[in-house]
């Protein structure tokens, strides 16, 4: 068990942007995993704080879904920190990743944004790359096939054909959020860096 394990509260952010425009697009999954944690702890969103929704898991578990827009997240994230009175190991962002295939999870302790811009505006608000996170493929194996731009390819929704391989990367997302809570990153990321097989998207 690491640091992050314990009984102190913890919140998870799960990234995405608000309104029916960007309901069910790929930039929005992040969103997807903290539903998903709400409704298996029986919580609900509704308490606006810090320009974001926020639903109470328990005493020790906040889960966040920031309406600031994606590019400006991390505004959302420090104003929770700092009035919860939490240091960011108590912080795991959850969001999309275009570089990892549809389908894998990848939960690292700290590091760069990696050219995600919600990811980048939460590193610069909380000044340090010590930021748990897990990222969620929705991009293929290999990378992105020439062309593509990825900036219209996020904001679209999925594809009615990888409806079941996202329900699935939601539920094991989700099991991967509840494994960092109950025992740590380092056990998160041994048991579901890599986990599932990629889609083939053809």
């Amino acid at each position: 068990m690491d640091e992050t394990a314990g009984s102190r509260t913890r919140l998870v952010v799960g990234l995405g942007n608000p309104g029916a425009r960007y309901e069910g697009t790929r930039h929005n999954v992040g969103y997807l995993v903290v539903e998903e944690l709400a409704g298996r702890r029986s919580a609900r969103f509704g308490r606006s704080e810090c320009n974001s929704l926020l639903a109470a898991a328990g005493d020790d578990l906040l889960l966040a879904k920031p309406l600031t827009y994606m590019n400006r997240s991390g505004y959302a994230a420090r104003c929770l920190l700092e009035r919860r009175d939490l240091d960011a190991s108590s912080i795991l962002v959850v969001y999309d990743d275009v570089w990892l295939p549809l389908g894998r999870l990848r939960a690292r302790p700290r590091g760069g944004p990696g050219g995600h811009r919600g990811m980048e505006s939460i590193v610069n608000s909380l000044r340090t790359p010590e930021i748990g996170r897990l990222r969620l493929g929705v991009g293929w194996e290999g990378g992105p096939p020439e062309g593509v731009d990825l900036v219209e390819y996020v904001l679209e929704p999925f594809a009615e054909e990888d409806r079941g391989a996202v329900e699935a990367l939601v539920g094991r997302a989700a099991d991967a959020c509840e494994c960092w809570l109950d025992h740590g990153m380092e056990e998160t990321m041994a048991r579901y860096n890599g986990l599932a097989e990629p889609i083939d998207r053809g």
